[in-house]
């Protein structure tokens, strides 16, 4: 059972400062070029918090400490201010489709708080590995601040938009001036309403309360959440939090609850774009000996050296539609000798990873990493984990390009994983490599801010 609840949230005050210039991709996605940008716009940037520089006038103390001192100053001066009463929000994300020029989609989700609880209550499912060092950092910045600053983004299944219907069928955000309004680096228009009803946001809860959760982005702040309850040694940490009887939902303590973005799994809007693998540093390489290595396992057929058609190539061989194909896995191998084109050959591959469930045998990932870069290429599962020798990119043209100027071995164009895919993955409680999913766009951190204390 998911339980959300309503929330008395920290909130930039817009009279002081405008929210473009304080608000901030997940901290794990800020570039040091960004990460400067963010410096500049605004003393008051979230950057400064999140994922902190040393400045000139920091205190004795790591970066943790004195994140945490700053962000006890713009409390005591108004910068952020809570909201006088607990309240949900609806939040829209407005975007043209990378790659897909012309197509522009909305994204409809809300942020409420979540309940925080072990996988092994199949409430929450993850998709992806985590690793020791991001957990760390964030449970430190945690430990600082007692204050989740980003949303983990969540999805739930609910064909008949029950939770949607409440928050933008009839005027809530449908037809009114959203609170924030702000376009992001990327060109999405990011835009939130505040939800104080209490019927509604009851509602919203009600129709929450059958549902599974994936996540989708965060896998490690949601860890980061769990690790902190549990060592915080609360009475009930682990068990689940009852709803009151009557009134507003709400969650036990609140290190039991984390700050979410709750989005259909089943909404239009939703978009998963591929990541790229770029392999460098290999001693030896040779194309054509990776070639002879892949030929038992994939058909290999030379293509162009044009990136739309290589990218259109995977795509319609995962669907069947290529002269005389059958659907089947497949991604280009780009080198400095060629493009190829690599379809999986399903009974070899089978054969070859016997060791790994069926459902993840038929994802072009899992065929890559655990065949192609560990077997093949002779990669460890740690050198992957370490990006050792492996970049991931959103930028097919930029993956390639990188092979051209010689600093990469080789780089695998990919499809994306569907919807379906990561449903299936994740419910039966297993776990994807690492960057299998990108989700686009992603949630701004700074819209809000669920503080412990």
């Amino acid at each position: 059972m998911a339980r959300i609840y309503p929330f008395r949230a920290l909130r930039y005050n817009l009279a002081q400062v405008a929210a473009e210039d304080v608000v901030t991709q997940p901290y794990d996605k800020i570039t040091p070029a960004m990460q400067q940008a963010y410096y500049q716009r605004s003393p008051y940037n979230l950057c400064r918090i999140i994922l902190r520089m040393k400045e000139l006038f920091d205190q004795e103390g790591d970066q943790y400490t004195n994140a945490a001192r700053d962000f006890q100053a713009w409390r005591e001066a108004g910068i952020v201010e809570p909201e006088g009463q607990p309240c949900v929000f609806a939040y829209a994300q407005r975007f043209a489709v990378p790659g897909l020029p012309g197509v522009v989609k909305e994204r409809r989700g809300f942020i409420a708080l979540g309940e925080i609880c072990d996988y092994s209550r199949e409430v929450v499912f993850r998709h992806e590995q985590t690793l020791a060092k991001p957990k760390s950092d964030r449970l430190n910045l945690l430990r600082a601040t007692r204050a989740h600053f980003g949303q983990i983004f969540m999805l739930y299944s609910d064909p008949a938009h029950s939770a949607e219907e409440v928050l933008f069928g009839d005027g809530v955000a449908g037809e009114t001036l959203p609170d924030i309004e702000v376009t992001d680096e990327y060109g999405v228009v990011h835009r939130v309403w505040k939800v104080t009803d209490p019927a509604r946001i009851n509602l919203v809860a009600t129709a929450m309360e059958d549902n599974k959760l994936i996540i989708a982005d965060g896998h490690h702040r949601y860890e980061t959440a769990l690790n902190y309850k549990k060592e915080r040694g609360l009475p009930g940490a682990g068990e689940p939090c009852e709803r009151p009887a009557a009134g507003l939902p709400q969650p036990a303590y609140p290190e039991a609850a984390a700050m979410m973005t709750f989005v259909n799994m089943d909404s239009e809007g939703l978009v998963i774009l591929p990541t790229h693998r770029v392999v460098f540093g290999l001693a030896g390489f040779e194309a054509a000996r990776m070639l002879e290595a892949v030929r038992p396992y994939f058909e290999i057929e030379e293509i162009e050296r044009d990136l739309g058609a290589a990218i259109e190539s995977v795509r319609r061989s995962a669907l069947g539609v290529r002269e005389n194909a059958v659907p089947a896995t497949a991604f280009v191998a780009v080198t400095a000798k060629g493009w190829f084109l690599l379809q999986a050959k399903a009974g070899a591959v089978a054969d070859a990873l016997k060791g790994v469930s069926a459902r993840q045998r038929q994802l072009d990932v899992v065929q890559l990493h655990a065949l192609v870069l560990e077997k093949l290429l002779g990669i460890s599962q740690e050198a992957i984990r370490d990006q050792t020798h492996l970049r991931y990119l959103r930028d097919a043209g930029e993956a390639a390009d990188q092979v051209t100027r010689g600093e990469a071995n080789v780089a695998f164009l990919m499809n994306p994983v569907t919807m379906e895919q990561l449903r299936e993955v994740a419910f039966a409680g297993e776990v994807m490599p690492q960057k299998s999913t990108d989700f686009y766009p992603k949630l701004l951190s700074g819209l809000a801010i669920y503080a412990l204390d």
